[in-house]
């Protein structure tokens, strides 16, 4: 069974810059060292503290074994070593869930009666 990893983070407001450059390093470093990474989110509309991020494990002990991996990594230890130096993130909470819905059918395609052309809509 795999579980999914969900970390919210309240971040700096004046620090999505730094956040999101920090988001953009794991993306080698997280699936290098054995998590298959979702992504990360930064803020866009409303709160502009609060940003995400969510991959999946195997388990909670593969979870144990990949912290230890992405700490000793190069690239992880760097991007650490850069939230710590910069401090734009104040806070992150983990959680582990497990999906529970699934399978899910496949999304349908609606057609709209709504046509934009030319930037006008008719």
């Amino acid at each position: 069974m795999t579980i999914t990893c969900f970390i919210r983070y309240e971040i700096d407001p004046f620090g999505k810059a730094a956040f999101e450059q920090y988001a953009r390093a794991w993306g080698q470093a997280i699936p290098r060292c054995g998590a298959d990474l979702i992504g990360y989110f930064a803020p866009h509309e409303g709160s502009a503290t609060t940003a995400y991020a969510a991959y999946n494990i195997e388990s909670l002990a593969a979870y144990e074994a990949y912290r230890a991996r992405l700490a000793a990594d190069p690239a992880g230890k760097a991007n650490y070593e850069f939230a710590r130096r910069e401090k734009f993130i104040l806070k992150e909470d983990r959680t582990f869930l497990k999906l529970v819905s699934g399978p899910h059918g496949p999304r349908q395609v609606f057609r709209t009666d709504v046509t934009v052309r030319e930037g006008v809509e008719r």
